[in-house]
């Protein structure tokens, strides 16, 4: 796919490892829609994309609420004129308990927010980008969905398992609508979260971590789904410290 003047959502991209995504969409000629909870952050992110020349608005989106992902992307057709790309890149889970010490209530949101949503957008720009005549969704899963070793959030690691398999599912969707839905999975991101969490860590545990995947990593493995047209319902996995590679 050619990326200059395309269209773009960014679902969580006002900070952290979206905004990686979004700035190096924006370096290809892409317009983007920074789809987030975060008003001020949101706002922040579409003055720091036209600085750089580039093109963006901000839609104030919570992607567990059906209302919010439907206006996300009419508000994309209204402003931009469509969708060709969709990265499904919100996620994580909440910061006090886990399943199954969490209420349904609180593990139930992370199932919606890391897998119900993906699911939802992506059912809901197929017929948009098909119109457009095509177009590509890609999905950041995390390798919380890969495995059989113990968890400390099982309801993150199943919807991101969800996710791989909802990606690989879609291999079809091709040739059906002409959208190809391609996943990228991440080990740990170097957020700030993470170096909060390496931070605390004594000396010892700290030296043996392999090095945390940068977002610009992330990123650039985003484009390549995106870009290359020969690639549907493929998983694409960003270990720490070892090369890049395609799972199955």
């Amino acid at each position: 796919m050619e990326l200059r003047d395309r269209v773009a959502i960014v679902t969580g991209g006002a900070t952290g490892a979206g905004w990686s995504i979004v700035l190096r969409l924006v370096d290809e000629g892409v317009a983007v829609v920074v789809a987030d909870v975060a008003d001020v952050a949101g706002e922040a992110a579409v003055a720091a994309i036209s600085e750089r020349g580039g093109s963006g608005s901000f839609v104030r989106t919570d992607v567990r609420v059906d209302g919010d992902v439907e206006h996300m992307i009419t508000f994309a057709e209204e402003r931009h004129g469509g969708v060709d790309i969709l990265v499904n890149n919100a996620g994580g889970w909440g910061p006090t308990a886990n399943y199954p010490y969490a209420s349904p209530l609180q593990w139930s949101s992370t199932l919606d927010l890391n897998l119900r949503a993906p699911m939802l957008a992506t059912q809901l720009v197929l017929e948009p980008m098909r119109r457009r005549g095509g177009g590509a969704v890609v999905n950041v899963s995390s390798t919380g969905g890969l495995g059989f070793a113990p968890y400390e959030s099982p309801e993150y690691g199943a919807a991101k398992a969800g996710l791989i398999r909802f990606t690989t599912s879609l291999a079809y969707a091709r040739e059906d609508t002409g959208v190809r839905v391609n996943c990228v999975v991440p080990d740990w991101i170097a957020t700030e979260r993470a170096m909060g969490e390496l931070a605390a860590m004594t000396p010892e545990a700290r030296a043996a971590e392999p090095p945390l995947v940068d977002p610009d990593e992330l990123a650039d493995a985003v484009v390549e789904l995106v870009r290359d047209e020969s690639l549907a319902g493929r998983v694409l996995l960003l270990p720490r410290g070892e090369p890049r590679r395609f799972l199955g």
